[in-house]
């Protein structure tokens, strides 16, 4: 597919996995909207991909946990004029408690983010998309959805549902030349662990919090935020809308375990596959 003029809008786009979509689109000519909660992370990396790719690089700073704020970044793109072509819902955390020792506050935001946001933006854009029969809708799911997680138990419910409407709406787009992609990455150097404890993680000399935090979940990290972005948009919505879709994990490197087991479960429409061809 070529990228050029297309404008991408990447929730959580100031770090990690959603800054390295929009890095990795920016350099194929597509113009990005970034909405993150920091304006001044926002700014930064706008003013760096504008600069470095001469595409046009908009951003919107805004709290999405907060009630309503996902009619508010339609109705405010929509005062600037900004179609959406592609859709990446990257925006979402978790919280690594025993649910009886979890905030309810805390929930309540967790939910309103990972499902209550990406549901709502799925059903401005799919429908926009519907009408002109074409567009494409990422969501970045999780590992996490395939089975649920003790200590992550909101989480993971969280991203069985996104796992479960993308896999729906995969169906219902293929009927209208809309793609839909569920990506589902494993541990990744981003500061979501970090986010996640109950406790501060304190940096090491490098400011690595983020590694140091994935050791303390008895983890190891395995994945750059950039590996799951170039599987995803550059092979794999390509098969989104064919008879089979595929499960996209970071082999070879990914370890032995439960997770490996479900690389070897049947295919499923929607999860993203390191597939031939590209969008």
């Amino acid at each position: 597919m070529d990228y050029r003029d297309k404008t991408v809008l990447i929730t959580g786009a100031s770090g990690g996995i959603g800054a390295a979509f929009a890095t990795g689109l920016a350099a194929r000519g597509a113009n990005v909207i970034l909405v993150a909660r920091n304006e001044a992370k926002l700014k930064e990396l706008a003013t760096d991909l504008h600069d470095s790719h001469g595409i046009r690089a908009e951003y919107l700073a805004a709290d999405l946990s907060e009630p309503c704020a996902s009619d508010d970044v339609v109705e405010e793109l929509d005062r600037r004029g900004l179609a959406v072509d592609i859709l990446v819902n990257n925006a979402g955390f978790g919280m690594h408690a025993d649910f009886a020792d979890s905030d309810p506050a805390r929930i309540r935001d967790a939910v309103a983010l990972n499902v209550g946001v990406l549901t709502d933006l799925c059903a401005v854009y799919m429908s926009r998309m519907t009408q002109l029969g074409a567009g494409a809708i990422i969501n970045v799911a999780s590992v996490a959805a395939f089975q649920p997680v003790p200590h992550l138990a909101v989480y993971a419910a969280t991203k069985a549902y996104v796992l479960s409407l993308s896999e729906a709406l995969w169906w219902e787009g293929k009927q209208n030349g809309v793609k839909v992609l569920a990506v589902c990455p494993g541990a990744t150097d981003t500061g979501f662990f970090e986010a996640a404890a109950p406790t501060p993680i304190p940096s090491d000399r490098d400011g690595r919090r983020a590694r140091s935090s994935t050791r303390r979940f008895g983890l190891s990290m395995r994945a750059s935020p950039a590996s799951w972005t170039g599987c995803t948009t550059w092979s794999s919505l390509q098969s989104a809308n064919s008879s089979r879709g595929g499960l996209h994990w970071p082999s070879p490197n990914w370890p032995s375990g439960p997770a490996h087991r479900a690389e070897q479960a049947s295919v499923t429409p929607a999860r993203a596959k390191n597939l031939p061809g590209g969008l």
